[in-house]
């Protein structure tokens, strides 16, 4: 009947765009921008789940820190956990994957994105063979890369290829967050900020510095076990971090 036909009209999409106010302001797409929301369009097709850990970060603030004092590149968070993700990522081949529509694709390079804030939106220069690299090697890298991405200078090879995404938020006092999956990528890794909490260690109350992961997941590719045993092999060692620096 006509009252139906009204519900199903009802549920149509909106087929006109937005209108502008009078005092409004239009402002034009910048590339970086319409490839970035192209990208999250597509991200936002796939069932996405998320997991979050709480990492006790003394251990790799106080590495940091020492490597900081010995070595002439500085070496930042991010960079220990880029390469804390690619160590770990070799160890679980099935987070280094893609959907491929009828196929799972399993990548054969660990290449770490990591997110950059540019002033026309968001772009993810890439660390290939992340897991082959040292440190200071991808500290340099990191660096450069962040650098180039800031003063559009990046070539196209420089952020595709990626394979595994971080996206850290922890330097603009974000303590905890869910990022959105860069296609066609199967995960992504949202960190937030180091801050001192009251944690209970041997039934004491002691403070510590922590700091909150959170994996997002693609669960075509991936099931919630699969994703958490990676997540908690992470966690293992960012709080014993020597050895992804010898």
């Amino acid at each position: 009947g006509s009252a139906g036909g009204g519900t199903s009209q009802a549920a149509k999409p909106a087929a006109a765009a937005v209108v502008a106010a009078p005092d409004d302001e239009r402002i034009p797409l910048s590339a970086v921008r319409r490839i970035t929301a192209q990208r999250l369009t597509e991200s936002a097709a796939a069932p996405q789940f998320y997991l979050t850990s709480v990492v006790d970060a003394g251990a790799l603030l106080a590495l940091r820190a020492e490597l900081n004092q010995q070595l002439p590149a500085k070496i930042s968070v991010t960079d220990l956990l880029i390469r804390a993700c690619a160590v770990t990522l070799r160890s679980h081949p099935e987070v280094n994957s893609s959907w491929g529509g009828d196929h799972l694709i399993r990548r054969g390079h660990v290449n770490v994105g990591c997110a950059v804030a540019v002033d026309d939106g968001l772009i993810v220069p890439v660390i290939r063979d992340a897991d082959r690299k040292g440190i200071t090697e991808i500290a340099a890298e990191a660096h450069t890369l962040a650098e180039r991405a800031r003063a559009g200078k990046l070539t196209p090879d420089e952020f595709n290829g990626g394979t595994f995404t971080i996206s850290n938020l922890g330097m603009f006092g974000v303590d905890h967050f869910t990022a959105v999956i860069n296609p066609p990528e199967a995960a992504i890794l949202a960190v937030g900020a180091a801050q001192q909490e009251a944690v209970v260690r041997d039934g004491q109350i002691t403070a510590a510095m922590t700091m909150k992961l959170t994996l997002s997941s693609d669960h075509r590719v991936l099931d919630g076990a699969t994703a958490a045993a990676f997540v908690r092999d992470l966690v293992g060692v960012l709080e014993h971090p020597l050895r992804i620096v010898v």
